[in-house]
């Protein structure tokens, strides 16, 4: 089969590649770009180890074909510090312990990243609206699709909420 062209903007800079038409948005990413960041944890979606920002949104990146993201802008753990600036989630990790053996850290910080972006956190959905216990089960909820296999998710929540309260959210 012939490669398609595929055009898109990763961690700011924009990139030309011809990929096979079956080729993950992970594959391509960690094969093709290097960036090995994002890790290849099931390939079923189903761990979250592969999560990246496409436009600003979570995706398992093992879930789509990176033909399907053309045109896009793709954000990888690689591309959140700005030089040896971490982002404030990246801090937050360090600070907080939130990894053990951080393979599925990239993954997690991202996702803290989407859920942050995507407002998730701004708008408590059960409970006492607004309360510190409601707001921790609302982040629970929305990172539930990225599995930590050293059990750091009570440090993971803990991060989450300390960037919240920094950015004024809580």
């Amino acid at each position: 089969m012939d490669a398609l062209p595929l055009n898109l903007t990763v961690n700011g800079r924009t990139r030309t590649l011809a990929v096979d038409a079956s080729a993950t948005l992970l594959d391509v990413l960690r094969e093709r770009l290097q960036l090995t960041g994002t890790k290849k944890g099931c390939d079923h979606g189903q761990c979250g180890a592969c999560t990246v920002l496409v436009d600003g949104r979570r995706v398992n990146s093992c879930l789509t074909l990176a033909v399907m993201q053309d045109g896009r802008s793709i954000t990888t753990i690689e591309g959140l510090a700005e030089g040896d600036v971490l982002h404030d989630l990246q801090r937050a990790f360090v600070e907080h312990d939130a990894f053990q053996c951080g393979y599925c850290t990239p993954g997690q910080i991202c996702s803290a990243v989407g859920l942050i972006g995507e407002g998730h956190a701004d708008t408590p959905r059960h409970g006492e609206a607004g309360s510190d216990g409601e707001l921790r089960n609302v982040i629970r909820e929305f990172m539930s699709g990225n599995l930590c296999r050293c059990g750091a998710y009570t440090n993971i929540v803990d991060a989450i909420m300390q960037v919240l309260q920094e950015r004024g959210r809580t």
